[in-house]
């Protein structure tokens, strides 16, 4: 269901200029030993449930007891280019920001979003810790996205929300921020680095706000940048109950679009458990898609970005919590 009233675009305002000599980056330092944790937004221009929660960090003066804090907003001239009559249109400038993270793509000057990612390439190269804070083209439960590393997967029970983690390797198209660097390496290269991309809901829904809100509530205490009197005092209402057991939905394959001719042979919406292997589920410029395993997970099918070469939906098995 749609909601019946929309998640307005959050005014910057002077938060905008950002401290740290780039646009729409702040960077608070304790003077204290510690990690270095970053949370970013934007980096889809339409995505505005994690604008909401950095702004929300900096209006509560949010510092870090210990380490350093990086609050980000990503890609603002896409964010500037909002149309009602064409939401998805804002979603990037030239290139989507969350396919360029190689060093070969944000080294090419060819795109506001490659520019853009080699400005923020520093504070992304120096964060330790990691949450990036997205929506979804449809209405959806709140997934959280955690790539193969099972330092991830820890982190993601750690947090206790939401109630789906799922376990993916990135896009056919290019490489996301959460695996850009060490965040990519296998748990015994990485140290300390960890990164989680939450989709916090359908972009338009004002509720993916409070879920924003809520994980950057439990990753800043989780990550030590808070303590929990400390994080209930400074965000009254942010934190929520937690989500009980968790299913890990582990990613088995993917469906890459031939065309922007793609369609679903239904109204998928996204967490739809097909009970038998060989169920048609779409049709791809022709061919038709099949459900590769018995009660495979259709996670975030949509055919919103559809075009050759962009993934429009994912195949899982679940490990399901117990009751």
């Amino acid at each position: 269901m749609r909601p019946a009233a929309a998640l307005q675009a959050p005014h910057l305002g002077p938060w905008r200029a950002g401290n740290a000599g780039t646009e729409g980056v702040w960077v608070f330092d304790s003077g204290q030993p510690g990690r270095h944790v970053m949370v970013s937004a934007l980096v889809h221009g339409n995505e505005w449930c994690g604008a909401w929660a950095v702004l929300g960090l900096l209006q509560a003066g949010i510092r870090p007891r210990r380490g350093r804090l990086t609050l980000a907003l990503c890609n603002l001239a896409a964010f500037d280019r909002h149309d009602p009559a064409r939401p998805d249109a804002s979603r990037f400038v030239d290139v989507d920001l969350n396919r360029q993270w190689l060093p070969e793509r944000l080294a090419a000057a060819d795109s506001a979003e490659r520019r853009r990612g080699r400005a923020l390439l520093p504070f992304v190269e120096a964060a330790d810790w990691l949450l990036d804070l997205h929506s979804m083209h449809e209405p959806c439960a709140p997934l959280l996205l955690t790539g193969l590393q099972p330092r991830n997967v820890a982190l993601a029970r750690a947090l206790r929300s939401p109630a789906h983690v799922v376990v993916d390797g990135g896009h056919a198209d290019g490489v996301r921020m959460r695996d850009y660097g060490r965040f990519g390496l296998p748990d015994a290269a990485a140290g300390d680095a960890r990164s989680l991309l939450a989709e916090c809901g359908f972009h338009a829904d004002p509720a993916s706000r409070d879920v924003a809100q809520d994980l950057c509530a439990r990753f800043l205490v989780e990550a030590g940048v808070l303590g929990d009197a400390e994080a209930a005092r400074a965000l009254p209402g942010w934190r929520q109950p937690d989500a009980g057991p968790q299913d890990v939905l582990e990613v088995t394959g993917a469906v890459v679009a031939r065309s922007e001719r793609f369609r679903f042979a239904a109204p998928y919406r996204g967490l739809e458990s097909i009970a038998r292997a060989g169920t048609v589920i779409g049709d791809n410029d022709g061919e038709p898609v099949a459900t590769p395993h018995d009660d495979c997970v259709l996670v975030m099918p949509s055919t919103r970005q559809a075009r050759r070469g962009v993934t429009v939906v994912r195949f899982a098995r679940c490990r399901c919590a117990a009751g």
